[in-house]
């Protein structure tokens, strides 16, 4: 009886087919030649979205990006080069010059304007950029390290830096340099006292101070 039901089972998987002579023979239809037709009609119908999203990729490569809601055009002319980007009206001119513009140089220290590693030059001033808004510069001149010499052909500051090793883990070096620029063409004393009075709101964790005025003074001398 098993046998028989069995038989009945392959007979009704089987199809008559006409053959090269005209007669008919049997083409059996097996669970594995079935699961693999499904298989492959399965992946052809996945296939075709995928090549039609392919095929518009370069389409949307070119589009204009839309503008994300609560974002605002902005302009900012930094180291010499006009920018144009849209960025949120709270962004600070921290974030927008590391993230939106991609000058990491300008480090992210205490985020509260009390280390003094985020600083930058706007209209020649030394500014603390955790402490302003990027869309309060639309029309100003800004100067980020990465602006002010490269390993190429450094600023006078950098060199100085470096020959006095003024620095040690680097972090603030950056924000070190920038003041003590600002600080050649600002009104200060000759002595070594004038320079860290100068240098106050730039901390350096290392404590590589004697160096930091070393390298400050070395240039001051050649000014």
């Amino acid at each position: 009886m098993k046998g028989e039901t069995m038989a009945k089972v392959v007979d009704e998987g089987a199809e008559k087919t006409p053959g090269v002579d005209g007669q008919e023979k049997e083409t059996r239809v097996s669970r594995r030649s079935f699961l693999t037709g499904l298989g492959a009609a399965s992946v052809a119908a996945t296939a075709q979205p995928l090549i039609a999203a392919v095929a518009e990729q370069p389409k949307q490569e070119g589009a204009e990006v839309a503008a994300e809601p609560g974002t605002v055009p902005l302009v900012l002319r930094v180291n010499g080069v006009e920018r144009r980007l849209r960025v949120e009206p709270r962004v600070a001119l921290l974030d927008c010059l590391r993230e939106n513009l991609d000058l990491p140089g300008t480090k992210k220290g205490c985020d509260h304007g009390q280390c003094g590693a985020c600083t930058v030059h706007v209209n020649g001033r030394r500014v603390l950029s955790c402490m302003s808004f990027a869309v309060m510069h639309a029309n100003d001149e800004i100067t980020t390290i990465e602006g002010l010499g490269s390993p190429e052909k450094m600023h006078a500051m950098q060199t100085s830096f470096v020959e006095n090793d003024a620095y040690q883990c680097g972090y603030c070096t950056s924000g070190q340099i920038m003041s003590a620029v600002a600080l050649l063409k600002e009104p200060c004393g000759p002595t070594d006292d004038d320079v860290r009075n100068g240098m106050y709101g730039n901390i350096c964790r290392c404590g590589a101070y004697p160096n930091i005025v070393a390298a400050v003074q070395a240039v001051r001398r050649l000014s």
